[in-house]
């Protein structure tokens, strides 16, 4: 059954035309039912892509003819042992240049080693083509063995070192014991990426100023070599003194975790190691580092630099800075370079913690170690949408559309990725955003991973229903993410969860790319809609029982989500409906977790309530798939029963603000943590039933 949008849809000559470029002109939120995208949302979409849609008919010939007239496409994939498909559509009698990596020249396409190369095709006619040859591993190697790890939010684990939120220090020392004492495979934490300074700064770490360069908030002072040599001992104790403050505020006083007093204070701190001089050895280290970002660093400290001037968003900047080229920006750059130079050394001392955090982690015996999260997008008004400009597309906003969960669809204000310029330039910055998020991640969540194959694109003053899909190359996407990922020996998860359209996940998979699955959500869904079995679960995945948008497991088992829920009137439906619908959803999974003979109570020294026996049982049925990596939401282990963030909320909710607490809502640190009853009854369950 075809159902159409309400506004008009687009001509014949403007739909060939979207097809040709990668623009949808309809999608279907369900199997049974297509909608159709407007004319309007399918024209914006492709003058965000550089087309001309004034003369549809002109703009579809002059693109067929350079779709038939061109040898090679920009990009040409090959996956070691089968051949490029695109090579064989060459002329007959086409000579081939193959320019390396490794700096090789070679006239075939066999036999390469792993890279991105640059490939030049001559045909017998005289054309002449370049394009980027991505050769990638055909599949990431499967992890051995299997393992289960711990999921938090690095800023909701404080301990008594903590200046106000967990840091890297928190979270060295977190996977140093998850190691050694509690046989833990991996930490997963939020995205780590830079923020957009404000006032307040926006918490959410999904909508990051740069997915390229951490945020030094996280930074654990003390751990910086200088720091010991700052000779103002008083403005030291001073800052320890008001660092115990903000800390106790939090664990003592019920405060919120307060982002920007926090990185007020760390940056009073880190100005004061910037006097401090580098020693011979870190000096050269901090030269390397320049050196192997390069440009990429030196507009990241540019822009910081700058926002400090003219605030956060360059596209209020004075007209000669909103370009990072121009000569406007290169006289502020020189300016400022005290500025730029301060902000390169935070991104050099912030990328070196996070090393030593993963190091941390293998040294303890992690087989994949810390599992670092790549938000979907970054800020219109932050560092990488400034410093990219050519490579995202103007006017336009990722979201999604209208669902069965969301009639309005979403905007999340993120500018997305062009996929010809990133095709054009080999996909450069996508690679280097990997290369250097590998660099420390022993594996990568990828957030929204069906944003590889397409994203639903907004045009700014619309509402999200009047957007469309993008689509993005695939296979080119997949081959970079192998490559690198292959390089560093890491891990790939996909968050695959909500709509996926066919064939995602199955690609995934065959790429070697784990995807993600939620006990509440598998369900057998083409059948009988009841809870799927344990063996019937995929064994590529992190399977959890929750994550860090969703309910913890006590909230769901008590019902109190539902409670939360309609204390801040998100409800659609009268509360005694919505309480009967939970309780039967919750019944029905402990139904199952009886029948299977994983409701039972277990050692570890103390008395098991009824609900953390539930909660036992929940990951006795986790071990129980055949899921390669099993993750706990640590605040689970304790009993919290807030969510880290409610959807649908923003000053209703503290998002991302809440220290990880206890089932009566005291807050937990991380030296509680380790001495828990209940979180090593928890273990205790994992590491029985995984070498059971």
């Amino acid at each position: 059954m075809a159902a159409q949008g309400s506004a008009e849809p687009p001509s014949e000559d403007l739909s060939r035309l979207a097809e040709l470029h990668g623009v949808a002109t309809s999608y279907s939120p369900s199997p049974d039912r297509t909608v159709a995208a407007s004319a309007t949302a399918v024209t914006l979409a492709l003058t965000a892509l550089g087309v001309d849609t004034g003369r549809p008919a002109a703009a579809l010939a002059a693109r067929e003819r350079e779709l038939r007239d061109r040898l090679l496409p920009p990009t040409v994939v090959c996956w070691s042992g089968s051949p490029p498909a695109s090579l064989g559509n060459l002329p007959r009698g086409t000579r081939l240049r193959i320019e390396t990596e490794q700096g090789e020249t070679r006239a075939a396409a066999d036999q390469l080693p792993p890279g991105v190369h640059r490939l030049t095709a001559t045909a017998p006619d005289g054309r002449v083509a370049e394009s980027h040859l991505v050769v990638a591993p055909a599949r990431l190697p499967t992890a051995t063995g299997r393992s289960y790890g711990l999921l938090v939010q690095l800023y909701s684990l404080l301990s008594r070192r903590s200046w106000g939120m967990g840091d890297l220090g928190d979270l060295a020392e977190l996977t140093a014991w998850a190691g050694r004492a509690l046989g833990a495979g991996f930490v997963q934490v939020n995205p780590l990426h830079a923020a957009v300074p404000g006032a307040p700064t926006d918490p959410s770490p999904y909508r990051p100023s740069s997915r390229r360069f951490p945020d030094p908030v996280h930074l654990r002072v003390e751990d910086v070599p200088e720091y010991a040599h700052v000779t103002d001992r008083e403005a030291v104790r001073s800052l320890a003194e008001r660092a115990a403050r903000l800390r106790e505020a939090v664990l003592e006083k019920g405060a919120l975790i307060d982002r920007d007093a926090v990185w007020e204070l760390k940056r009073e701190a880190l100005e004061l190691v910037r006097e401090v001089p580098l020693g011979p050895g870190r000096r050269a280290a901090y030269a390397d580092f320049l050196a192997e970002e390069g440009e990429a660093l030196e507009d990241h400290a540019t822009w910081c630099a700058l926002a400090e001037v003219h605030g956060s968003d360059w596209s209020r900047w004075p007209e000669g800075l909103r370009d990072p080229r121009s000569a406007e920006t290169a006289r502020a750059r020189t300016e400022l370079m005290e500025r730029v130079d301060f902000h390169c050394r935070l991104a050099w001392l912030t990328d070196a913690q996070l090393v030593a955090s993963q190091r941390a982690a293998r040294d303890a015996g992690m087989p994949v170690g810390i599992v670092h999260d790549l938000a979907v997008g970054v800020h219109p008004g932050g560092a990488d949408a400034w410093a990219q400009q050519e490579y995202f597309a103007a006017g336009m906003s990722v979201g999604a559309p209208p669902d069965a969960f969301n009639a309005r669809g979403q905007d999340w204000g993120l500018p997305p990725w062009r996929p010809d310029r990133l095709a054009a330039s080999g996909y450069a910055p996508y690679r280097r955003l990997l290369k250097a998020l590998f660099r420390y991640a022993g594996a990568l969540r990828i957030d929204h991973v069906m944003g590889l194959f397409r994203l639903w694109w907004v045009p700014q003053g619309h509402p999200p229903t009047e957007g469309t899909y993008i689509r993005y190359d695939a296979e080119a996407m997949l081959a970079i993410l192998v490559l690198e990922a292959s390089r560093a020996g890491s891990v790939v998860i996909g968050e695959d969860l909500g709509t996926v359209e066919p064939g995602v996940r199955e690609t995934l998979r065959e790429r070697g790319v784990l995807g993600t699955s939620v006990l509440w959500f598998e369900r057998d869904w083409e059948g009988d809609g009841r809870p799927l079995p344990p063996d019937r679960w995929r064994a590529d995945c992190l399977a959890t029982a929750t994550t860090h948008d969703l309910p913890s497991t006590a909230a769901r088992l008590t019902g109190e989500h539902v409670e939360l829920r309609s204390r801040l009137g998100l409800l659609t439906r009268e509360l005694a409906e919505e309480r009967t619908e939970a309780a039967a959803d919750t019944g029905e999974w402990l139904e199952v977790l009886a029948r299977l003979g994983l409701l039972h109570g277990t050692g570890g020294g103390h008395s098991t309530s009824t609900e953390e026996a539930e909660i036992q049982a929940v990951h006795r049925f986790l071990l129980r798939t055949p899921a390669r990596l099993v993750g706990v939401w640590l605040p689970d282990a304790v009993g919290d029963r807030r969510p880290q963030n409610l959807p649908g909320t923003w000053d209703q909710y503290p998002n991302w603000r809440l220290p990880i607490a206890d089932a009566e809502g005291r807050p937990v640190t991380l030296e509680d943590l380790a001495a828990s009853p209940r979180l090593h009854g928890l273990v205790e369950v994992l590491r029985g039933e995984r070498h059971g």
